[in-house]
């Protein structure tokens, strides 16, 4: 019957006798035998005919249905005109449309209730997860048979958008799981996708980096217009077979009570299911809690028991040193206490511990627990030089802004250091120099370096090291030294990893091509985490061989050198639930530093032991400030005064 016929005339009383049309929302109370709806004609007749009323939609697909199973009465009603032109691929081909038509429906129930099933961390991806009942299916079950046709159809597109936009969430955790440590922030982390955009770039170049992100987007298209789609499908599945679709849903609620009461588990995974409430309801509390955060933090920064303090009263006890600060990326307490890593890294912080007291210098060690895991590295450098809690990015973006004085800062403040920063990994302006109160800021465009790029990581450690000897630290000024540094050769992906060479022969860079060309290829490391756990050990042994090497050559009486890791690796590294410590050390070739902080307990050498203190990091700046400030009967310079008898 061509469409305008149907608009413009009456249901056909005479034929719907003859068929025994439902009710509106109703299905066929009987239907002959091999006589299979054709759920994909259906859909096209629904879509077609939106403002018919869902009755006149049900007569049609019985019509379709008996077209499929060659009614020729019903050709001839709808004008067929016996042309092989005229006759459809689906009346050529019945079997094939009625296996075309179970199958997508099959593909749309699986999508929608692996939608309901699906945990938001990749260590729960089991098969169990997806063998169990949804209540959330039940209920949406029920309450689609009781709506009106308008209602329903607005809800099916409403649960379709909603669930897709539930699995897009779940995946979104789940990769932060993976590297962070942590769920996704609906609030605070869409900025992170700028930094992923950049890391891709780094790692696999521009031309990967545009294709991933195109590919990313176009899943997520997908992803929404097919669950809407499969939701859709399903809800008028349920409309033609009401009544079976009744005692479904009253059977498997029933069950759903039963095993939920009786605490049922299949492979230790309880059979009553609630994930996308529990799933909505845990990303409803971070919101909540993400827009609170503001407020509070606010209120914890404006407490600061240094604000002040006059200049002359600050750092008196660091007076005349030249004091460096470290970072190195991604070291972590499981390089040091994970069996799989722990004598190599070991071997090197014994060794280094004696090559620096041959050299004349001193070390205590212990533990520091960073606000972050696997990355977020500038939320830990914050964190240990504000004496703030920074766990987030509007935290960070806040105290940036803000007139906190960092730890770096308090060196500026005094007047009586030169400031400078040594910054690898800074590819773009950076603003925030300007918080950490440095005067001269070095990135990755002011080293020198004409080298290969290692992966993410654009300079080799010891290269940098040796641009700061040569831009800064081997300079003649006229006050001491004050200094950040970011070692980045540890950074994920871990491969390929540079190697120790000559302080003498490093140049511009350049002779790193070969060291590159001879590493390992990050793509081939990733396929197997055995392997990535042990190119990671081998490039936190290159960054510390590094820093102790400058401090053996380079170091003098008046260093001292504070170098610690900003946060643990990725989970593939550290396994689930692993601590957030990371190793904090120390060291000075003046005895009268060390005394200074003799009431802090820390471990003597560069290797904290199990039983070392560990401290939340952002209390080591108050710590910091408290034990190198003024003690009574000290000059302004840091030096006792002489007595006067």
């Amino acid at each position: 019957m061509p469409h305008s016929t149907r608009l413009s005339q009456p249901p056909n009383t005479k034929k719907a006798t003859t068929t025994e049309a439902p009710p509106p929302d109703g299905p066929p109370e009987r239907v002959p035998d091999g006589a299979e709806v054709d759920e994909a004609a259906a859909d096209k007749s629904a879509v077609d005919e939106a403002d018919v009323d869902e009755s006149a939609a049900d007569e049609a697909a019985v019509d379709t249905t008996s077209e499929t199973s060659g009614s020729t009465g019903d050709d001839t009603a709808v004008g067929s005109t016996g042309d092989d032109a005229a006759v459809g691929w689906r009346d050529r081909n019945p079997a094939v449309a009625r296996a075309a038509g179970r199958t997508v429906t099959a593909l749309a129930a699986v999508l929608v209730l692996s939608a309901l099933l699906l945990p938001n961390q990749l260590t729960r991806l089991t098969p169990g997860e997806f063998l169990r009942i949804p209540v959330e299916g039940i209920f949406g079950a029920a309450l689609l048979l009781l709506l009106p046709p308008k209602a329903r159809r607005v809800a099916a597109v409403v649960a379709g958008v909603g669930l897709g936009l539930r699995t897009l969430l779940n995946c979104l955790d789940m990769g932060f799981y993976s590297v962070l440590a942590r769920p996704f922030d609906p609030v605070l982390d869409w900025i992170l996708f700028d930094d992923a955009e950049s890391f891709l770039k780094d790692s696999i170049g521009q031309a990967g980096a545009i294709g991933a992100v195109l590919g990313v987007v176009l899943l997520v298209l997908a992803l929404l217009v097919l669950m809407t789609l499969a939701v859709v499908r399903l809800t008028r599945l349920l409309v033609w077979h009401s009544a079976v679709a009744t005692r479904t849903t009253l059977v498997l609620g029933t069950a759903w009570i039963t095993c939920a009461a009786l605490g049922v588990q299949l492979a230790g995974v309880p059979v009553a299911a609630a994930n996308t409430a529990d799933l909505v309801q845990d990303s409803a509390e971070r919101l909540r809690a993400s827009l609170a955060d503001q407020q509070v933090f606010a209120k914890e920064a404006h407490v600061d028991a240094f604000r002040d303090t006059p200049p002359d009263q600050l750092l008196t006890g660091l007076r005349g040193k030249d004091v460096i600060f470290t970072f190195i990326e991604s070291y972590g307490r499981s390089a040091i206490a994970d069996p799989a890593m722990a004598s190599q890294v070991d071997e090197v912080l014994k060794d280094g511990t004696k090559r620096l007291r041959k050299a004349g210098f001193a070390s205590r060690s212990a533990w520091l627990t960073s606000p972050t895991a696997g990355g977020g590295s500038w939320l830990a450098h914050s964190t240990f030089m504000s004496g703030l809690w920074i766990k987030n990015q509007q935290r960070y973006r806040t105290v940036t802004s803000s007139d906190r004085m960092p730890l770096t800062d308090a060196f500026k403040r005094s007047g009586a250091w030169r400031t400078a920063g040594i910054m690898p990994g800074v590819t773009r302006s950076w603003p925030e120099g300007k918080f950490y109160g440095l005067d001269h800021v070095y990135d990755t465009h002011h080293l020198g370096y004409k080298g290969p790029q290692f992966s993410w990581s654009r300079v080799p450690d010891q290269y940098s090291l040796s641009a700061f000897e040569r831009l800064e630290h081997g300079k003649r000024h006229d006050k001491p030294l004050m200094s950040e540094i970011i070692l980045v050769s540890s950074h994920n992906p871990w491969a390929p990893i540079p190697k120790m060479i000559g302080w003498d022969e490093l140049g511009d860079g350049s002779v790193y091509d070969a060291i590159k060309k001879a590493g390992k290829d990050p793509k081939e490391v990733w396929k197997d985490p055995a392997q990535v756990r042990n190119e990671y050990r081998r490039a936190i042994q290159y960054s510390l061989h590094s820093l102790i090497s400058y401090m053996e050559k380079y170091g003098n009486k008046n260093t001292v050198l504070v170098f610690l890791g900003d946060h643990q690796p990725v989970p593939t590294v550290t396994g689930e639930n692993a601590s957030r410590d990371v190793p904090v050390a120390l060291v000075a070739h003046d005895p009268a530093v060390l005394d200074r902080v003799s009431g802090w307990n820390w471990q003597n050498g560069l290797k904290p032991g199990p039983k070392t203190p560990v401290w939340r990091m952002d209390t080591f700046r108050d710590r910091f400030l408290t034990a190198f400030g003024p003690r009574p009967g000290e000059t302004k310079g840091g030096t006792p005064e002489r007595s006067e008898h």
